[in-house]
Parts: C-alpha cells; sequence; structure tokens
C-alpha cells in the first residue's frame, strides 16, 4: 500500500513539474510570437509587412541604465592634433546614469519603381551624472544622430542565413558643444541585414564625409570605419553584441565591444545589462579608451 502511495505521489510531481515547464514554456513561446520581431517586420520589407507612412516605430534599443561604471572617466578630454583644451579638468564621477531613445519612421515606400523604402531616424544617447553632487548633477554628455537611410528589401540566401536587406545611410552625429569640447562627424553607411531563426546580423561600414571644420580628426581611426551588430534571442532574454574597428593593423588597431544582455524580471518588465570596451562610447571620448559597466531596464528591444 505504501509503494502505491509513493509510486502515485511521485508520479504526481513528475506530472506537475513537467506540466509546469510545458505552460512556461508555451508561455514564452507566445511572449516571443507577440514581441520578437524579424528583419522583415523591423523594416516592412514587402507589402504585406508595410504599415504605412510616417508611423513612428522603434529604432535601436532604448533602455535606462541607472548605473554606470567607468574604469577610466574622461576629465579632461582633448582632440586629435588641436591646441583647444579645457582650462582645468572636470571633476567627474566613476558612476553615471545613461539612456537611449532612438525612433524612426518610414517618409516614402516602394520608390524607384517598388525597390527602395525612405527612412528617417533619430537616436540620442544620454551620459548623466546625476550622482554628483559636486557640480550639481550635470549632463555630461549628449549625443545626436538624426539619419536618412534608404532600404532595398532583397532575398538572397549568404552561409546558411537569408540577406533581408541592403541599404545606404546619410548620418550626422553630434554633441552639441562648443570649442573645445565640439565634437561631430558626418559619413555615408552602407548595410546588409541578415537573418536566420533567432539570430538577426547587421554589417555595417562607412565613409566619413570631410569638413572644413573637423573638431574631432581622426576619429575613424578610434571609433572605426564599421561595425557588426548581432543579436540573439533565447526565450524571452536578448543578447546583443556591437564591434566597431578602425580596420587598421599596428598602433591604429582599435575600436570597440559592447554587449548587452535584456532578461525578463516581470511580465514585460526587462533588466539591462551592458559592457563596453573600447574607444568611443561617446563622441567626447573618441580618442580615449575606458571599460564601463552598466544596469539598467530594457524598454523597447
Amino acid at each position: 500500500m505504501f509503494k502505491k502511495i509513493l509510486c502515485t505521489f511521485s508520479f504526481t510531481l513528475f506530472l506537475f513539474f513537467n506540466l509546469q515547464s510545458l505552460a512556461q514554456d508555451i508561455e514564452e513561446e507566445d511572449w516571443m510570437v507577440k514581441n520578437s520581431k524579424s528583419l522583415s517586420e523591423l523594416w516592412e520589407l514587402g507589402d504585406e509587412y508595410h504599415r504605412g507612412t510616417f508611423l513612428i516605430t522603434s529604432y535601436k534599443p532604448i533602455y535606462l541604465n541607472v548605473a554606470k561604471y567607468s574604469t577610466n572617466p574622461n576629465e579632461f578630454p582633448k582632440a586629435e592634433n588641436s591646441n583647444k583644451t579645457l582650462d582645468t579638468p572636470v571633476s567627474l564621477n566613476d558612476v553615471e546614469a545613461k539612456f537611449q531613445l532612438s525612433l524612426k519612421t518610414k517618409i516614402f515606400h516602394n520608390m524607384l519603381d517598388g525597390h527602395m523604402d525612405l527612412w528617417v531616424g533619430y537616436s540620442q544617447t544620454a551620459y548623466w551624472q546625476i550622482y554628483n553632487t559636486e557640480r550639481s548633477r550635470p549632463f555630461r554628455e549628449l549625443n545626436y544622430q538624426p539619419e536618412i537611410i534608404a532600404n532595398f528589401p532583397i532575398k538572397f540566401p549568404f552561409l546558411g542565413f537569408q540577406i533581408k536587406m541592403i541599404g545606404v545611410a546619410l548620418i550626422h552625429e553630434s554633441n552639441g558643444q562648443s570649442d573645445p569640447i565640439s565634437r561631430s562627424w558626418n559619413r555615408i553607411a552602407f548595410h546588409a541585414g541578415f537573418d536566420r531563426g533567432n539570430w538577426q546580423v547587421m554589417l555595417k561600414p562607412w565613409v566619413r564625409i570631410g569638413s572644413k571644420i573637423d573638431d574631432n580628426e581622426n576619429i575613424s581611426d578610434f571609433i572605426g570605419r564599421g561595425e557588426a551588430n548581432v543579436t540573439y534571442d533565447w526565450r524571452r532574454q536578448r543578447f546583443k553584441v556591437i564591434v566597431r574597428h578602425s580596420l587598421n593593423i599596428g598602433d591604429q588597431n582599435r575600436g570597440s565591444l559592447q554587449l548587452n544582455w535584456s532578461f525578463p524580471i516581470f511580465e514585460n518588465f526587462n533588466g539591462h545589462l551592458q559592457f563596453f570596451d573600447g574607444y568611443g562610447e561617446t563622441l567626447i571620448d573618441y580618442n580615449h579608451r575606458q571599460t564601463t559597466f552598466g544596469i539598467g531596464v530594457s524598454l523597447i528591444n
């Protein structure tokens, strides 16, 4: 009798935990179906995905890092080969807040006989010395990045992936400051988007457009001449890697690595961890190397 009760109890526990695991898997699968977007959906690649022009959608991830620690804050920013510098170093805390906003909208659909869409994007990243009471909690740096994007939907298999789109963008980026800490640059960026299952890959090389006023000389030798952006979704977690490189060797072999991990906390509320190492986390730091660690919340992936 005892053996039968024990067997029944064990079977009940086994069934309960397996059903619970199955229910969780179904819930996560449903969440992924509702919230994960393919490149075709994100960029409306084809008439079946077109949702209309001038509809504002998210572009790059939107997140808030409530605390970001830097191993080497840039207290005396200086442009390459420039005599324009601050009179005295700036007192900075090792820990600050960081947030990013990024939106896009399609302004023309099916241009060039149905082969091109034209988008406008805008991203803004803020670095806030919110814990720096000595300096009244100022914003250390604001980076503004408007861009015009010409996107060409295609379908082409490549190494097990599907190339879904190629295109070109005109990108301006600046920090809105005056000398000696003004930083800005313009570039023409080319891109190709791949996906396969839970993987998304975006390759983006660029060419800098020259300017008579150059307040960040040789920026491409530090921030880079291109980036690879790789995203992988596992259940309700998202892993994103962004690698930039100068495409140089020797002393000018520079760039950066950024790792992002977003994970569920409660329903649609997600945590966000970020690691960065290299040059150019901000425009003011384009020629300054540091390692940073951030923790916060992910609002839109």
